[in-house]
């Protein structure tokens, strides 16, 4: 049950046709699992926050650096040193200090990951690694639990819904094979222009929204596809690849 003060913070979202109070009730009772605290974690994490999500749990064992903040706009100046985790959540709490965010600043092997993901409602993927991906991947399947995850690098970007819930849902591994299908690039290589990883980040948000109020259409089996330098949206069909070895493990044990 909402109480006036939370009536009135989330009354401009409370109006929105199709989610009302019934959707602001789901997001107050949700955690999300946040995994990687960079470029993408932060728009979503602030549009979470500010949404009134119940529970954030946010993992990172990186410390901010001055070339974050070009991006990560949830840390100053003043946080240059110090954990990503603990400077997101800072600013979150400040934002909305009704809900409550949990920080864990080391890399979780699959067993705590595992753990972490049975506990949530929805996982977003904010990695910025195949390897990391690929481990979230095979956790979502495993747990049955939504797992919306996103990448930017340069002028392009792209973001899906992996929903295990549903039946021949495909899935990370279904779209790239174990290289990730291409040379791993990361923005200190490639750079990345820093509107865009807000863009995708809060498109990330908004998925997560829907799945826990159970409302709209996600982007389960469909990659959104954006190329900001000719402001072109593109959407690809997702389908289960019959040789996954992900889905395939997952339907047999």
């Amino acid at each position: 049950m909402l109480n006036d003060d939370q009536l009135l913070r989330y009354s401009r979202q409370l109006m929105v046709e199709e989610f009302d109070l019934a959707g602001q009730e789901a997001l107050a009772a949700a955690r999300v699992l946040v995994v990687g605290c960079g470029g993408l974690a932060n728009p979503a994490g602030l549009y979470l926050a500010g949404a009134g999500i119940g529970e954030l749990v946010l993992v990172d064992d990186d410390i901010v650096e001055l070339t974050n903040l070009q991006r990560q706009i949830v840390h100053r100046q003043t946080s240059v040193g110090k954990t990503k985790t603990h400077s997101a959540a800072a600013t979150l709490q400040s934002l909305n200090d009704t809900i409550k965010v949990e920080t864990i600043e080391h890399r979780l092997n699959e067993a705590e990951l595992t753990q972490q993901a049975t506990l949530a409602d929805v996982i977003v993927d904010c990695t910025d690694n195949f390897s990391s991906r690929f481990l979230l991947n095979r956790v979502s399947k495993k747990t049955r639990t939504p797992l919306v995850s996103a990448a930017a690098i340069r002028w392009e970007g792209q973001v899906a819904v992996y929903d295990a819930r549903q039946a021949n849902a495909p899935c990370y591994r279904c779209l790239y094979d174990d290289n990730g299908g291409d040379i791993q690039q990361s923005c200190a290589e490639s750079g990345v222009l820093s509107p865009l990883l807000g863009m995708m980040g809060s498109i990330q948000a908004i998925e997560t929204l829907k799945l826990l109020a159970n409302t709209g259409t996600s982007l389960n089996g469909r990659l959104l596809l954006v190329d900001a330098q000719s402001m072109q949206i593109r959407e690809m069909t997702l389908k289960q690849d019959p040789a996954c070895p992900v889905c395939h493990d997952n339907e047999n044990s």
